[in-house]
């Protein structure tokens, strides 16, 4: 049954997006947006994409900032539509592509049970297991990867944001996830001004731990001499080991934090991790 409200709203898009009615979810999207793609572009793009289409359904919602996002999927769960919308349903991003997972990796748990490498409350920025919520998906190194900020009334800093010390999560105390031993430190590099990234370094200052089993966790990002220890050290779980900056490949403050089954991080597989209190979370999630 065809729907009458001329409003595309979280509840109607799928439905909005079947019937094609193109012109209408165009016109709701923000300027930024429709300065980057013509309603005739989008209009060819949508059309292609709906073949084969039975339906869509809502698969996740989360909200991030004052910001809510939604994932919907095909009825074969093949195809992936991404939107963004603001308290007032104008949509600033809209991203159509293959809904594409990695069943066996999925299945790979850490043996090994771990914690946040966190003291305080903090928020999933990514994290999940699919890349709609958890960029870090689409690459075998750092699929189950979690980047985790400290949010405060909807945003990560208070006053410029160009200030490191600004952001609520730089100087927060870092911590071991797991019992084991310090295989790898760095400690020097400079952090960022924020919006800039060091690309040549991607983790920054980072520690990454070795715990039984053949796992190796990773916390990164860290703040320029702020490492509290030292390779060859063995750490319990909660140990304070560092405090959260924005060096290497990070644009503001933050930690990026994984597990995975060789101490190499750009060759290795990310393992989905178990954690102690059984809880997997995903974007949008408060954790501590």
């Amino acid at each position: 049954m065809r729907i009458s409200s001329s409003e595309v709203t979280p509840q109607n898009f799928g439905m909005f997006f079947l019937e094609e009615r193109f012109d209408e979810i165009y016109n709701q999207c923000h300027a930024t947006f429709q300065d980057m793609v013509s309603n005739e572009q989008f209009n060819e793009l949508a059309q292609s994409f709906n073949a084969n289409v039975q339906n869509y359904e809502l698969f996740n919602e989360s909200t991030i900032a004052h910001y809510h996002q939604y994932v919907w999927l095909d009825n074969r769960q093949e195809k992936a539509i991404q939107v963004t919308m603001d308290s007032s349903n104008i949509i600033y991003s809209l991203l159509i592509k293959p809904y594409v997972v990695f069943p066996e990796s999925d299945k790979k748990y850490s043996q090994n049970t771990y914690i946040m490498p966190i003291k305080e409350e903090w928020f999933v920025f990514w994290g999940g297991v699919n890349e709609f919520v958890n960029y870090h998906y689409a690459y075998e190194a750092q699929r189950f990867a979690y980047d985790l900020v400290i949010m405060k009334n909807d945003s990560t800093f208070k006053d410029s944001p160009n200030v490191n010390e600004n952001y609520y999560a730089f100087n927060k105390e870092v911590t071991a996830p797991a019992d084991g031993k310090v295989i790898k430190v760095v400690n020097h590099l400079e952090d960022n001004i924020p919006g800039e990234m060091y690309e040549m370094e991607p983790a920054g200052n980072v520690i990454i731990i070795e715990h039984t089993n053949h796992e190796y966790s990773m916390v990164a990002h860290l703040k320029k001499n702020s490492c509290l220890v030292q390779q060859g050290d063995t750490v319990k779980q909660g140990d304070v080991i560092a405090l959260c900056g924005n060096s290497g490949n990070s644009s503001e403050a933050h930690i990026h934090f994984q597990v995975m089954d060789a101490p190499d991080f750009l060759n290795c597989q990310s393992l989905r991790i178990r954690f102690a209190d059984g809880l997997e979370p995903i974007q949008g999630d408060v954790v501590k």
